[in-house]
């Protein structure tokens, strides 16, 4: 019989089962575990990647790293999950957030290389597609990068000011190259 109480997860608990479950190379494979839902947790991913429980920013890196690799999305919903439990936390935005980029080559043998807030490094094409979407009110622009799963980093806007810089035009669009795929940004008729 299990004693343990299913009502109040910690963060504690979850690092420990993640450190156990991380034991070799790799992301461990959340996708394969189906543990029951313990509740939600109260942590909270803000816009700009900073990871709060209970309202304090979450001060040690590694253990923000930790709980990335644990990071899964279900539907809509996010959750932190192990062998033995799953926790719903929050995501304000996206869970990751895109502080850098790298471009090598030019045209359609372009590859830009992603690094994360927490340490992933993804090049886009068809597995980690680029994607922006445009505040309807202001036309304001949020692009993303997929890093894994569902799972999406913000780029951010230094970042993206930079890739504008090397973005090319393609049919009727201004976007980006990588990976031999062409991902658009906006119209060309609503370029300056």
């Amino acid at each position: 019989m299990n004693t343990r109480s299913v009502s109040s997860p910690s963060p504690e608990g979850i690092a420990a089962s993640a450190r156990s479950a991380a034991k070799g190379r790799g992301l461990p494979p959340v996708h394969l575990w189906n543990p029951p839902f313990c509740g939600d947790l109260d942590m909270r991913i803000a816009r700009d990647g900073t990871w709060f429980y209970l309202g304090t920013p979450i001060g040690r890196p590694e253990l923000v790293r930790l709980f990335s690799t644990i990071l899964r999305k279900d539907g809509e919903k996010y959750f932190l999950v192990t062998p033995v439990e799953k926790v719903g936390i929050i995501v304000d935005d996206a869970p990751f957030v895109a502080v850098d980029a790298e471009a090598e080559g030019e045209g359609p043998r372009q590859s830009l290389r992603f690094e994360t807030n927490v340490g992933d490094h993804v090049i886009a094409g068809p597995e980690h597609p680029i994607r922006v979407e445009r505040d309807p009110e202001t036309g304001e622009p949020a692009p993303y990068v997929m890093v894994r799963a569902g799972l999406e980093a913000l780029i951010d806007r230094k970042t993206f000011y930079r890739l504008v810089e090397i973005g090319a035009r393609h049919e009727g669009w201004f976007g980006l190259w990588s990976g031999g795929e062409f991902y658009p940004i906006i119209p060309e008729a609503e370029l300056p």
